[in-house]
């Protein structure tokens, strides 16, 4: 077996980052005389918190209990990403890229001071599968119920079907639980599902103190975490809950909250800059905002009526008229700073008498469109409106269903529930081309995620192929070219890769801002 040094260029970089992690982590590892003074940060978020169960749930809406509630053997850090050792001090690869095997640091301990060991990695993978949800759906292809093994009581081994140029990126997702907590609370066979939903049994940098789903969450710190604190940091967090973006906004101003959503309406950003007691931090991220068309259903799964829709939207507009010109044009379905993105993609231009040309071509009579949008995401209804009005003006009828994130997310998992269109972001999970396109438009990922019930041959045998190939050359190309297929496919309608402008207290330091998890990680934050 070969350690961190596997031979191919998809594996070398990865193991690069995670050995470099190393010294990081030891030099973050200096315990210094805990603070005196006891401090809560509340940060405002736009999306309920309707779950604390780690495997439910697979988004950015609600990463914040999952960062800081919970552990992986791995982490992605800063901007640009860099993987991170974290639960794990070191990993192998085997020669053939199929057997992954982590040796757990010793003394990790679990909120209720039991100690972390191999046997609760192993449940906590054949959690995720068993459940199907939340990030199954990145291992549900790759590895087997059960396949995972603890060598000894601190070593446990990933025994893949088949190489996978994704797996180490991706292993974060894997939250560490409590097992013997959690099959103590298991009631008929649910893997502890009801019980966790609304309790703790991780290992984070803050264990939960309260939680009310109409309210959010709180969490106090976790003093034996196992990366030690240093002389500044939060005695508690609160999560909440508050919809409204007028509110979250004149909150921090006023000083009831201390941070917020880092993706408000360039109005409101500039409206907080000018607040003498808050600070506007940016950073480049890779979160693409586009519209999801449900090709699946009529008259969207004709390919002239998703070319009319592309047409119809007004880009430039959008860009630079509601978000005065912060974000970039993105006419793909990968970022424009990912490797693979294809830079020769000439995207869809506002263009009413080319919607018109394709909407003449479609089968009458057009049914009424309804157009999806996040309530508490104003981005996503200025978004819908622009795009009702250029239908209007094409005699296409539509309406505008705004509805809270867990509601929309809900929807996007069922074919009929699901809206015709939705604009919404695709965030950062993992820092890689199948992150986007390959998630997003695989056939194999129908209704979990893809949402858009997309499929193609041509892009499934390219997005399979660079899901496997170790040739980094390989994976570059099939990216590139399953993205300009999509897009010329109109897959969906892409519009932008944002700037993440995040909105924090002066009295706030130490936030540490990640593409994945969008700055929402507490362990690094403290009052100045």
């Amino acid at each position: 077996m070969t350690t961190t040094k596997f031979r191919k260029p998809a594996y070398r970089r990865l193991a690069k980052h995670a050995v470099a992690a190393l010294g990081i982590l030891a030099a973050s590892a200096i315990a210094t005389a805990p603070a005196s003074a006891k401090n809560k940060f509340v940060f405002a978020n736009s999306s309920a918190y309707d779950t604390m169960d780690p495997h439910a749930v697979f988004d950015v809406g609600r990463v914040a209990y999952r960062l800081n509630l919970y552990d992986g053997l791995m982490r992605w850090l800063d901007n640009p990403p860099k993987l991170n050792l974290w639960l794990a001090e070191s990993y192998k690869i085997s020669d053939d890229g199929k057997k992954y095997t982590f040796k757990l640091r010793k003394g990790i301990k679990f909120h209720d001071g039991s100690e972390m060991k191999a046997k609760d990695v192993v449940y906590s993978m054949d959690r995720i599968l068993a459940l199907k949800k939340g990030a199954a759906s990145l291992f549900v292809k790759s590895i087997a119920p059960g396949s995972t093994k603890a060598v000894d009581s601190h070593t446990v081994e990933f025994n893949l079907n088949s190489p996978s140029a994704i797996f180490l990126a991706t292993i974060p997702e894997v939250h560490v639980l409590n097992s013997d907590l959690v099959k103590k609370n298991a009631k008929d066979g649910d893997w502890g599902s009801a019980w966790l939903s609304k309790n703790d049994a991780g290992s984070g940098s803050f264990k939960l103190k309260r939680y009310d789903p109409a309210i959010g969450f709180s969490g106090e710190r976790f003093a034996d975490h196992f990366m030690a604190w240093g002389d500044k940091y939060l005695d508690e967090i609160e999560f909440r809950t508050v919809v409204e973006i007028n509110s979250r906004v004149l909150g921090l101003m006023k000083g009831d909250f201390h941070g917020t959503d880092g993706y408000l309406p360039q109005d409101q950003v500039i409206r907080l800059r000018k607040s003498d007691k808050v600070s506007v931090m940016d950073a480049e991220s890779m979160r693409i905002f586009y519209f999801i068309i449900h090709n699946g259903r009529a008259p969207m799964n004709d390919i002239n009526f998703r070319k009319a829709l592309n047409y119809a939207f007004d880009y430039d507009g959008f860009i630079n008229n509601i978000l005065s010109g912060s974000v970039a044009r993105n006419p793909s379905p990968l970022p424009n700073n990912i490797w693979g993105s294809p830079k020769d993609a000439k995207g869809y231009t506002f263009d009413l008498a080319k919607a018109k040309e394709y909407l003449d071509k479609v089968k009458k009579p057009i049914r009424e469109i309804t157009i999806g949008a996040l309530a508490g995401y104003g981005q996503t209804e200025q978004a819908a409106v622009l795009l009702q009005n250029a239908l209007g003006k094409l005699g296409v009828k539509s309406k505008i269903v705004a509805e809270p994130w867990p509601v929309a997310s809900g929807k996007m998992r069922n074919e009929q529930q699901m809206y015709d269109l939705l604009p919404l972001w695709k965030s950062t999970y993992y820092a890689d081309p199948n992150n986007w396109v390959g998630e997003m438009y695989h056939g194999a990922n129908i209704g979990a995620r893809n949402n858009s019930w997309y499929k193609n041959p041509k892009v499934d045998k390219l997005l399979s192929e660079a899901q496997t190939s170790t040739d980094q050359k390989v994976r570059e190309n099939n990216y590139a070219e399953a993205s300009k297929q999509v897009l010329e496919d109109a897959g969906g309608i892409f519009v932008y890769n944002t700037k993440w402008f995040g909105p924090y207290s002066k009295k706030v330091g130490g936030v540490r801002f990640s593409p994945i998890g969008n700055a929402q990680e507490m362990r690094w934050v403290y009052f100045k």
